[in-house]
């Protein structure tokens, strides 16, 4: 039998189930261990290898704020930080040996390979129910596409693997071109709308052709290709998501499975629950919700200070007091900024908060810049006032035409409005890289904020034009000496 790369890690994923009724994914967790010769056999195991591939992605993606958020104008470290390779990113340092851009990769080629093997083996069923296959096939493009998607927006061009590979294969396998990734991704994500059911035929949590649609009108905004972009968002508005009333809603164990939620990784307190929730909390918890946190961070003033007072966005991201769980009654809460937009009831580090993955706010928002681009001011007005209206509560605080009179203006309101939105969501680093404006926006933030004195802390930062790509991990490049090649300025 050959012997395939990760092919361990991938028959672990391969026998999934699904947690009480099968409408939901929740259990992403193995439930045993086969061999390539005894597994592949059903539409069942071929089913429980698709959500192996999701599992990949559940497993990360708490954590993707260290790489992509870190770095940004949106948090800071503190002292009880205990995350490695952390403080590099704090401050713009760097370097391929820093364990969170290894771990990010092998989480993601891990990911890839899971859907390679179910393409792989995909016409070994013979018992499919009608559809399944191609459903199945759809997820598995959907999944590789997303994961080829985080790859080269933070590396740059990577390896393209599609099939299974041995291990001397892998380790000679280059990096491709950054264009011949996207062009992959654009084909996938293509196929995927050809094969995936419809929302409303769909499990929650797997992907759909509403997914589909929508991961490909990003993709074309990171391409700039604003008439190909345009196209894949008219074609999310055809299923009908609509802004959930109340922010805070969002953020909620009672309802996740909303009508602005397009696309989400599902998660279940104490059976597969995250960290993202204790994280961010003060290390000696909050009441209420978790009996202690991991305070690697606390939000910057540089994002405090954009909000407005009557932005209901504020106090659901960022909670500005706040008091010790085991303190006295009659004390006073304290000011102890912290991120609370994931802050639901958990245990520590087992939160049940399902995460956003795809969202309609995005999609309104990624809207407006595609319109603006298209000479369409008055129609991307709109779309961006649509998400500070379910901000303010009325149109109080809506954009004008005068606000927005040059692409500059416009795009200063609408990374703005993205940085808000999105915060901590993972967005915000690649909003800069991609408008070119890391360089400018990066050079001096403002993190800690003194209540007392009313100053806040300006640090100044050094980035570099080669920080748009972050470094190949060092272990990668040792594996295969003079395969890949390292990324300029590393």
């Amino acid at each position: 039998m050959k012997n395939y790369i990760y092919s361990l890690s991938i028959l672990l994923a391969s026998s999934m189930a699904l947690s009480g009724c099968n409408d939901l994914i929740l259990d992403l967790t193995p439930q045993s261990v086969l061999t390539e010769a005894d597994f592949y056999k059903t539409a069942q195991d071929m089913d429980g290898a698709v959500l192996g591939i999701y599992s990949s992605y559940q497993a990360r993606k708490p954590r993707d704020w260290a790489v992509l958020e870190m770095p940004t104008d949106n948090i800071h470290r503190t002292g009880y930080f205990n995350i490695g390779g952390l403080d590099e990113l704090n401050n713009l340092a760097f370097s391929p040996e820093n364990p969170l851009f290894a771990s990010f990769w092998e989480n993601s080629y891990n990911g890839i390979f899971r859907a390679n093997a179910v393409l792989t083996y995909l016409d070994n069923p013979t018992d499919y129910a009608a559809g399944e296959k191609d459903q199945l096939e759809g997820e598995a493009k959907f999944m590789r596409a997303l994961y080829y998607f985080d790859l080269v927006r933070m590396f740059g061009g990577v390896p393209q693997v599609t099939t299974l590979l041995s291990i001397d294969e892998s380790k000679n396998t280059p990096r491709a071109s950054r264009e011949q990734i996207y062009s992959l991704i654009i084909q996938e994500l293509n196929d995927a709308l050809s094969k995936l059911p419809e929302p409303s035929q769909q499990a929650t949590g797997r992907a759909h052709k509403a997914a589909a649609s929508a991961l490909l009108a990003k993709v074309y905004v990171y391409l700039e290709e604003w008439t190909n972009a345009k196209t894949s968002l008219d074609a999310v508005e055809t299923y009908g998501y609509q802004l959930v009333d109340d922010f805070a809603q969002l953020w909620s164990l009672s309802n996740e499975d909303n009508e602005e939620t397009i696309f989400a990784i599902k998660y279940t307190e104490n059976t597969n629950g995250h960290v993202l929730s204790t994280d961010f909390l003060p290390y000696f918890g909050v009441t209420g919700i978790s009996t202690r946190g991991s305070e690697n961070v606390f939000p910057s003033w540089s994002l405090h200070k954009k909000y407005k007072e009557n932005d209901s966005r504020k106090e659901v991201t960022i909670t500005e007091y706040w008091k010790s769980p085991g303190s006295p009654a009659a004390e006073p809460a304290i000011w102890y900024p912290y991120v609370s937009k994931f802050a639901v009831p958990h245990p520590p580090n087992s939160s049940g908060l399902d995460l956003p993955v795809l969202r309609y706010a995005d999609m309104l928002l990624l809207q407006a810049e595609v319109l603006y681009r298209l000479n369409q001011p008055e129609a991307a007005l709109t779309a961006i006032n649509r998400v500070r209206e379910r901000a303010f509560g009325d149109s109080s605080e809506n954009y004008t035409l005068n606000d927005i009179s040059s692409l500059e203006t416009f795009m200063d309101k609408l990374l703005d409005e993205r940085q808000m939105e999105l915060a901590l969501e993972n967005e915000r680093w690649f909003d800069l890289v991609r408008t070119d404006r890391f360089m400018t926006v990066l050079k001096q933030v403002e993190r800690y904020y003194n209540i007392t004195d009313q100053e806040a802390q300006v640090v100044t930062l050094n980035p570099q034009p080669h920080h748009k790509l972050f470094p190949i991990p060092q272990h990668q490049m040792e594996q295969a000496p003079g395969v890949l090649t390292q990324n300029e300025g590393y």
